[in-house]
């Protein structure tokens, strides 16, 4: 993998100790934001926040599908209970 570009962002004391005593943390770094991006929500993409037009239409979603918890390794998971309709 070619890394052509630094980012760099600012830590307190006791991040920057515990990443100091890392080997390589240049590595480390990389696995853990590329590990968050993959598991950021694709509705608010990591902000926790949505938009309100996105709002509605998640509020759409959850009109038109029940919410449950699988048994056996209790995720959440959403099942459909009606054909999806458009919301405009």
């Amino acid at each position: 993998m070619k890394k052509d570009r630094v980012f760099s962002f600012k830590a307190d004391d006791d991040l920057a100790k515990r990443l100091e005593e890392i080997p390589n943390r240049s590595a480390f770094v990389r696995r853990a934001v590329e590990a968050a991006l993959e598991a950021s929500c694709p509705l608010c993409h990591g902000s926790g926040v949505l938009p309100e037009k996105q709002h509605r239409h998640w509020r759409h979603f959850l009109d038109q599908h029940q919410r449950e918890y699988c048994d056996k390794c209790e995720a959440v998971h959403f099942v459909c209970q009606s054909p999806v309709t458009d919301l405009h």
